[in-house]
């Protein structure tokens, strides 16, 4: 028994005639009648009866109805909602983001994607950020989100096993003590003698720790002492705490409004570093993943 066999019969029985079934169904009249008999042959038993006024279904013919329809109506569920899922508009889809882009810039990007594909489940993890190159490289997660200071060196490296999108720059801003008095924007100068502090850097992603000892090193600034946190967000106590200063990266220069902290902006202005958007190459045929992307290259100001 055959789902078309099944369409053919409740059509012919919802028309009660063969004639105007085979016209709503696009069908030859004797294709139509061929293809009924063939059920009633398979299953062993008359389904219609067939009489001047057109044709009704027999107990057999009802009770087979009754189910065709059941049956029917899950196959065009199941249709419509894996087209759902052609669409990008059903699914799940995780997604490691370093947490200085986890506290701003992500959220509004994941607010539009929500009204965009609201049935998408979104799972969200914040290691560092050779970490979350690490679980995208095993597949554990979809999409890693990191904050980078060589993007071009970084996008050769990994070229071949990732597609990777610049999500823009990342200001990097003076991070100070809240009862500490500043000038907006602090000339680095000032961080001669000072106590800073910076995450533990990783060969695997060159990032803020590069980046800042290279700033200051151009510049001559020499402090007092670097120690070293494990990551930006457990150096920000420290800071809150009045026991180091530090030059942290501020996405859109709002990420670190919510913390106890006093944000400068530098003099000279340092370098910024990126946010790079990245997923294995042909993840893309994930259409929840595809439509995502979308969305980080709409705000991107150069896709790669």
């Amino acid at each position: 028994m055959e789902l078309r066999e099944l369409r053919y019969f409740a059509a012919v029985v919802e028309a009660g005639s063969l004639t105007a079934a085979a016209a709503a169904l696009h069908l030859a009249q004797p294709s139509l009648s061929a293809a009924i008999s063939r059920l009633e042959t398979e299953l062993g038993t008359r389904l219609l009866v067939r009489s001047p006024r057109g044709v009704e279904a027999t107990s057999a013919g009802r009770y087979l109805l009754d189910a065709a329809s059941r049956v029917l109506g899950d196959v065009d569920e199941i249709t419509r909602e894996i087209r759902r899922y052609g669409a990008g508009l059903v699914g799940s889809l995780s997604i490691a983001a370093v947490p200085i882009l986890m506290w701003y810039r992500l959220p509004r990007l994941l607010r539009d994607f929500a009204a965009d594909a609201p049935e998408v489940e979104v799972r969200l993890l914040d290691p560092p950020p050779w970490e979350a190159l690490d679980m995208l490289q095993q597949r554990r997660v979809d999409l890693a989100v990191i904050v980078v200071a060589e993007p071009a060196r970084f996008a050769e490296r990994h070229r071949h096993e990732l597609e990777i999108i610049d999500w823009g720059e990342v200001p990097l801003v003076a991070a100070l003590p809240p009862d500490r008095e500043a000038p907006d924007p602090l000339p680095l100068a000032s961080l001669n003698g000072e106590r800073l502090v910076l995450p533990q850097r990783t060969a695997a992603v060159p990032s803020l720790p590069e980046a800042v000892e290279a700033m200051l090193l151009r510049h001559g600034v020499t402090p007092a002492s670097i120690a070293t946190a494990a990551t930006i967000q457990t150096s920000i106590p420290l800071i809150e705490a009045g026991r180091v200063s530090a030059i942290l990266p501020d996405p859109d220069r709002r990420s670190l409004a919510r913390f106890d902290v006093r944000v400068r902006r530098l003099d000279p202005e340092p370098e910024p570093l990126r946010a790079l958007v990245l997923t294995h190459r042909g993840a893309g045929g994930d259409a929840s993943v595809a439509r995502l992307l979308r969305h980080f290259a709409g705000e991107s100001p150069s896709p790669r």
